[in-house]
């Protein structure tokens, strides 16, 4: 359905949300003080009862002290701690209610439980009226307010259709900006903005928040397809039961980031379906297997799994939820974690060590019901000292026990597991993993159906792509040995022949020769045949000791330094280097030290030194504990003296974590981007760190290992977690067995990605090179069609803004992807191999980095409001921006050849003799260079040129064109300053002091500043000016309100003419 105004859709969303469980009477254009009374007459309804309201409505003044209470919280953070409280305490001063006037009494406000049950009542508030902050400016209308027991919870913004959905959110940031949600409507937890067509939701971030494009979310189904329509999006994310609980349940207070949070769908999905097996479960039954939550890494597990354990908690469906992380170090980032996400109420509990965990499993307070342990020390409770008794079990086995697994994947296999299933048979145990364990790669012959049963819910690597919650991967695989030489050496072997000449000339030996020499008879990579046997590839024939080889590894140490300035964007992100064994990865260390000496790296691996016969292998002549020691002692000692640090063999754990710590950018060094000499710039690693480590710094991920199945998927996600704009994927680049590894790798996308594993890989660079031009000649179009030369200026019709504000976007995002790809400015011709065909493909640029960065510099001036009307309303941005699009350094265009093309001109006009052809040439030549400047740039050039011809103006030697562009517009800012000051007998210094300090609609107002400058103006001349524009009289209301206006806009715009009509 299509809909021309935006009243029409406001009227039938409402219409379809009061057939979705919200009262159908509305309550319109209300002010804060009409939904207070609103809240007030609720709250004596619920609360009617002898100890609390005894049947004496509010006052204005227990009304009041609620609005303080509000106040004083301030943030939705601590807000929705008052809304899920429950209840709300005043001091009656209602004189008639004689039996508590003068004491504190306890009024409910709104119960989680009490879902379309109860007392829960759900209101609409049509076109709410929000108070301005200024006396200057109009007071605000919101669209539609959802009201749950007169508590204005969620805010909708809406769109006509055609218009983008940004418009409706950036629409939400302005108020929010503004101030008005304020007072009562500081209750507002989450934002909905939505067009008919398209629909986003997002925590408020408050007032002292950011907002977060990036967490602004699509609502999905069940199976995570989005749900874009609008009366979809009614009757679901917005239906009563849906909204109650999305308030109640579905928002989380994160008191570590100090900000609310509201989970994404399939989060909510996960949940529930957990919560529900829990509350339909016969305990006595020996069922332990509740099932497992697939949600690819980097989904937020840790939030959904601790919302599952409070919704298990709330309901009273179990006695205990335990929480159990696979190591010492990951449970102690989930407890804080856990802790975080708690309600005020709430505790979870640590166990430091084995009585600790007994006496909270034994415990009946409802405050030692949640628990965070590792399955480590949960396995070893029956047999550490003081461990569990007999008298122990029957207590806590007669408990309702949930466990909820972290990391199922990993943790899981091994006897820890069964252990704990002995000891509790009763408990139901639920897992959640990224990768969960298949038939195809089970451990022990366990699939994760057999040890936690069904799958509850699934959010695929391929969903979370899509959906941009985390980035796709763009590998390649790197070959250190040409194919056709593998294979041949291969062969010859085969053939037990020395040289090619020798196996041609015998029959036998030409025969297996020629067989390993076929692509179509023996292929690079092993594979599965029909019969469900192994079918030997080239490479299975290689002996480990080609890996091994110096040739071999001094080319993946050649393809590093290569490549690392690159993919590195100049030492801005890190890298993980993977090898195969600790011998090998001290080799790679001391190689890459070597030939990289800038680089600060280190390694990380086991650092336990065993005297088992096994460590005593030789590995380049030397036992492998020697070889292993001194290698760790080089490492140590080259961190030490790195990054000015002390640590040795026995407080290695200390350097792993600092080492972790320093990766991501966590902790102490939360700010080290600022410090790069601090940095850790590649971290070698065999095992360590390919699982659970999270850092959105790593972009980087080479690899000398064979890997399979889960082991692919989850080191390659050290790479995808969201940055930015620099980093839109995560590279991964495989030398060991490349073919074998290619093929593990679509065996594990396969698997892993639900079957869908479109959009896992990005396009290669071919591919972003030939969308690039595309684009570029779609862009060019444009500004042909509205007979731009050079892209000097934006065209004028809003609709082709609108759509070059788009192709620019698109354009940038294959740029950024192109440029690490290998993409450069001096590069204008590349070359590729079709690798179907075989034939080389050409690619010529269309476009260099003039044209881009005239293109960057257009696009930043869409932003710009237009100062053309002083009685303009507000300055609002009618095209779909993007924030860092408008952040491009645009100053580096080729100045040098701007001034030469002056210089030429300035000549021929001072040379006698010249022709009025040479010099008419001379100019439109330079005209030509316009383009690169900003339109005000452009206005004062033209004028500077017209000065020249005209003599007003004698050119210095040495003085550049950009030089008397500047100047031109100091002196006209100068007079636009001292014209504006003048026509309002404002304080011209306050003026010019906020002129210089770059504010927004944010800071504008900061330390009253801008209040002090409007007390300054001179209230009849403003009168004057604003009669004599409109051409009729004026209040004084009126005069103020534009006055504030156009002194608003004048100070963010920069400043423009403004004259006396």
């Amino acid at each position: 359905m299509t809909f021309q105004k935006e009243a029409d859709f406001e009227e039938a969303l409402i219409k379809v949300l009061a057939d979705k469980g919200w009262e159908k009477e509305v309550i319109k254009n209300p002010t804060e003080q009409d939904l207070i009374r609103n809240w007030a007459k609720i709250l004596y309804d619920n609360n009617r009862g002898i100890d609390r309201l005894n049947n004496y409505p509010l006052t204005d003044g227990e009304m009041q002290q609620i609005i303080e209470q509000i106040t004083e919280l301030r943030t939705p953070l601590k807000l929705n701690g008052l809304i899920n409280g429950k209840t709300v305490s005043i001091k009656r001063d209602n004189p008639d209610d004689k039996l508590h006037c003068g004491t504190e009494i306890s009024l409910k406000i709104y119960d989680r439980r009490e879902i379309a049950a109860g007392q829960s009542r759900y209101q609409i508030a049509q076109q709410p009226v929000f108070p301005s902050k200024s006396k200057m400016l109009n007071d605000r209308r919101g669209d539609l307010m959802l009201l749950i027991n007169g508590m204005p919870v969620i805010h909708i913004e809406l769109k006509r259709s055609g218009v983008p959905v940004s418009q409706a959110y950036n629409q939400i940031e302005k108020y929010s900006y503004e101030g008005v949600f304020t007072g009562l409507f500081s209750l507002v937890q989450v934002f909905v903005a939505m067009n008919p067509e398209e629909t986003r939701y997002f925590a408020n971030p408050g007032p002292d928040g950011k907002f977060n494009t990036d967490y602004y979310f699509h609502w999905a189904d069940f199976n995570n397809e989005p749900i874009n329509d609008w009366k979809a999006i009614a009757s679901s994310l917005l239906s009563i039961p849906m909204a109650h609980q999305l308030i109640g349940f579905y928002t989380v207070a994160d008191n570590a980031d100090g900000v609310l949070k509201v989970m994404r769908s399939y989060q909510y999905y996960a949940a529930s379906a957990i919560s529900d097996v829990v509350s339909k479960t016969k305990w006595d039954s020996g069922k332990q297997r509740g099932g497992y939550i697939w949600h690819t890494t980097g989904s937020g597990k840790t939030m959904t799994s601790f919302k599952s354990a409070q919704l298990i908690a709330n309901s009273n469906d179990a006695d205990k939820v335990i929480f159990l992380t696979d190591r010492i170090e990951l449970g102690t980032q989930s407890l804080k974690e856990y802790r975080a996400f708690a309600d005020e109420n709430e505790t979870v509990q640590a166990t430091e060590n084995t009585y600790v965990l007994l006496s909270k499993l034994k415990s009946n307070a409802t405050a030692d019901t949640l628990i965070v342990t590792s399955i480590q020390k949960m396995s070893n409770i029956r047999d550490e000292d003081g461990g569990l008794n007999a008298s122990d079990i029957e207590i806590i086995n007669g408990k309702r026990l949930v466990f909820i697994v972290d990391e199922a994947h990993r943790s899981t296999f091994g006897d820890m597991l069964s252990i704990i299933k002995e000891t509790f048979p009763n408990a139901i145990f639920f897992g959640f993993t990224g990768t969960p364990v298949f038939e195809e790669n089970a451990k022990k012959n366990n699939a994760q159906t057999d040890v936690f049963g069904n799958e509850l819910h699934r959010y695929s690597i391929a969903d979370g792509i899509r959906d941009k919650n985390v980035l796709g991967f763009d590998p390649y695989k790197v070959l250190t040995f040409r194919d056709k030489d593998v294979r041949k050496v291969v062969a010859l072997e085969k053939a037990k022949a020395a040289t090619e000449e020798e196996a041609i000339s015998d029959p036998k030996k030409a025969k297996i020769f020629y067989e390993y020499m076929d692509s179509s008879t023996v292929k690079m990579a092993g594979f599965l045949g029909d019969d469900g046997k192994w079918v030997k590839g080239i490479e299975d024939y290689l002996p480990k000791a080609q890996y091994l080889s110096s040739e071999h590894q001094s080319k993946v140490v050649e393809d590093i330094q290569e490549n690392w300035l690159t993919l590195s964007h100049n030492g801005k992100f890190h890298a993980i280097f993977a090898t195969s064994s600790i011998p090998e990865a001290i080799d790679y260390y001391r190689l890459l030290k070597a030939a990289m000496p800038g680089l600060r790296i280190s390694c990380l691996f086991d650092p336990n030194i065993s005297n088992e016969d096994g460590d005593y292998k030789e590995y380049k002549g030397q036992p492998i504990a020697f070889y292993k020691e001194k290698g760790l002692i080089e490492i140590l000692t080259d961190y030490n003296a790195m990054f000015g640090q002390d640590f040795s063999i026995t407080t290695h754990a200390r350097f792993k974590k600092d080492l972790s710590l320093r990766l991501a950018h966590k902790e102490q060094y939360k700010r080290i981007e600022r410090e790069p000499e601090k940095q850790l710039d590649l971290l070698i690693v065999v095992d360590q760190m390919l699982t659970g480590f999270d850092s959105k710094w790593v972009n980087t991920l080479y690899m000398d290992k064979i890997l399979e199945y889960e082991n692919i998927i989850q080191a390659f996600s050290r790479t995808n977690r969201l940055f930015g704009p620099d980093k839109p994927f995560g590279i991964i680049r495989y030398y060991r067995k490349p073919h074998t590894m290619e093929q593990n790798v679509s065996k594990a996308v396969k698997l892993y990605s639900g079957d869908r594993p479109i959009g896992l890989f990005v396009e290669k660079l071919s591919y972003n090179l030939g969308k690039l031009n595309s684009v570029f000649d779609d862009i060019a179009y444009l500004f042909k069609n509205a007979v731009i030369p050079d892209f000097e200026k934006l065209p004028a019709d809003g609709t082709v803004r609108a759509k070059f504000a788009s192709l620019f976007r698109d354009f940038n995002g294959y740029l950024e992807a192109a440029k690490i790809q290998g993409f450069r400015w001096d590069k204008h011709t590349y070359s590729f191999k079709d690798e179907e065909s075989g034939k080389t493909i050409e690619i010529a640029m269309e476009f260099d980095e003039n044209a881009f960065l005239i293109l960057a510099q257009r696009y930043k001036e869409l932003s710009a409001a237009s100062p053309d009307d002083p009685g303009s309303q507000d300055i609002d941005i009618p095209y779909d921006l993007v924030g860092y699009l408008t952040e491009i350094d645009t100053g580096v265009i080729d100045a040098d050849y701007m001034n030469s093309r002056f210089d030429k001109y300035l000549k021929l006009i001072r040379q006698e003799g010249s022709s009025e052809e040479s010099i008419e040439q001379a100019k439109a030549e330079l005209h030509k260079t316009f383009a690169a400047l900003t339109q005000e740039e452009q206005k004062y050039a033209n004028i500077f040129l017209h000065d020249i011809e005209r003599g007003d103006v004698i050119a210095e030697d040495g003085k550049t064109l950009r030089d008397y562009i500047t100047e031109y517009q100091f002196r006209a800012k100068d007079d636009q300053i001292h014209r504006f000051a003048t026509i309002f007998g404002l304080d011209e210094d306050k003026l010019r002091n906020m002129m210089g300090l770059n504010l927004n609609e944010a800071t504008i107002n900061e330390f009253g500043r801008f209040d002090e400058l409007k007390k300054s103006v001179d209230k009849s001349k403003a009168k004057a000016f604003f009669e004599a524009y409109e051409q009729t009289k004026l209040i004084p209301p009126k005069v103020n309100m534009k006055t504030d206006q156009l002194l608003r806009q004048f100070i963010l715009t920069g400043g423009f003419e403004v004259d006396m009509p």
